[in-house]
């Protein structure tokens, strides 16, 4: 290029999801024409704008800071590149750990996992703050007893089967009594193991490591991750690319064992290990952090009226979904601190503002 790559990146105030210093450390480092944006508590004000666009209930809220960051962008080029399939070709997430540490946890006695694991979940402390490490390992232990696949899409959900029961009113509870919510993930585990080569032809054995990459892939990656970016970007008219989802890297990415990804725990090894003289060791060597939003402190604060007045009004009730006194009592565990309850807020708040707004929607289609 004759000019200076451009670069864009979105911080907040809050401290646990702000990745801006990291930004600056490659900006400074490749001399990039590096932008900023601070994101402030604004939902209120965009999720009409993201809900009509999305046209769906979606319920992944960092699609506020890929809005913002795509709107930002747009003011300075029309093709931006991002890093979606970077986690999902080389096992990046932190899942993906709690994948192996349960394959470890299984190597235990019965009586240790039957009676020490119980009391160390009643012993971890409650936080209202989503990556707080109590809740982290508090939701691995609650779903280490279930079968691998089970357990895994367990960590993917907001509300597993027993959230659903107590939120659901028999109205709902009744209508969706023969659909299994985890059928869908279920099936891309069945279909990952049908289109496995046998080893005598060639391929090569599949762990389970390398089944949830695969359903990541097949599922997660774009039924959300490329949904929420390539929305979020063309509603300001920026047009998104992926180098890592180039199909010919991809299909190499699939062909390199999974040890080579999550080595020991140490997560993406042999892309860390293929930049190494690259990029800065910091960069290379620093946690996941994800693109998330601090949804649960702003419920407790800034928008601790606006999601009790959406969700608990007569409107919302009237749909007969949900229970008005355990919907109450997530917002008051949420708020108290004793429990977090961020993104099942989140996901409940959608669904009612998409139900609003094209359901109820008036005649003239304005919101």
């Amino acid at each position: 290029m004759g000019n200076k790559v451009k670069t864009f990146s979105i911080g907040f105030r809050e401290k646990a999801y702000d990745e801006l210093s990291y930004a600056r450390i490659i900006a400074n480092r490749f001399g990039t024409n590096h932008h900023e944006y601070i994101v402030e508590p604004d939902a209120v004000g965009i999720l009409p704008k993201l809900i009509w666009h999305y046209n769906e209930p979606f319920a992944d809220s960092s699609a506020i800071p890929t809005y913002y960051v795509a709107k930002e962008t747009r003011q300075d080029v029309t093709v931006a590149l991002n890093g979606d399939g970077g986690d999902e070709n080389f096992a990046g997430y932190p899942r993906y750990r709690a994948v192996k540490l349960a394959e470890h946890y299984e190597k235990l006695p019965l009586w240790v996992r039957k009676n020490i694991i119980g009391s160390i979940i009643n012993m971890l402390p409650h936080s209202s703050e989503q990556k707080a490490f109590g809740n982290r390992a508090r939701r691995f232990l609650e779903s280490i007893s279930y079968p691998q696949r089970e357990r895994y899409i367990r960590w993917l959900c907001a509300f597993d089967d027993e959230k659903k029961d107590e939120l659901y009113t028999p109205f709902l509870k009744q209508a969706v009594r023969e659909v299994n919510s985890f059928d869908h993930m279920l099936n891309y585990f069945k279909a990952g193991v049908m289109n496995q080569i046998p080893a005598s032809e060639g391929g090569t054995s599949r762990d389970f490591l390398d089944s949830t990459l695969f359903v990541d892939i097949m599922a997660y990656l774009p039924d959300d991750l490329l949904v929420k970016v390539d929305i979020a970007a063309m509603a300001s008219s920026l047009e998104v690319r992926s180098p890592f989802l180039d199909h010919k890297f991809m299909e190499f990415a699939a062909s390199i064992p999974s040890g080579f990804k999550l080595k020991g725990f140490n997560s993406k090894y042999v892309l860390k290990k293929a930049f190494s003289d690259v990029l800065p060791r910091k960069i290379l060597h620093r946690g996941k952090m994800g693109f998330g939003v601090p949804v649960g402190k702003w419920f407790k604060n800034e928008l601790k009226d606006y999601i009790h007045e959406v969700l608990l009004s007569e409107e919302s009730i009237r749909r007969g979904y949900f229970r008005k006194d355990y919907l109450r009592l997530m917002m008051d565990e949420h708020c108290s601190g004793q429990y977090d309850h961020g993104n099942r807020l989140w996901a409940l708040l959608n669904l009612e503002l998409w139900h609003r707004m094209f359901i109820d929607r008036v005649p003239d289609g304005s919101f």
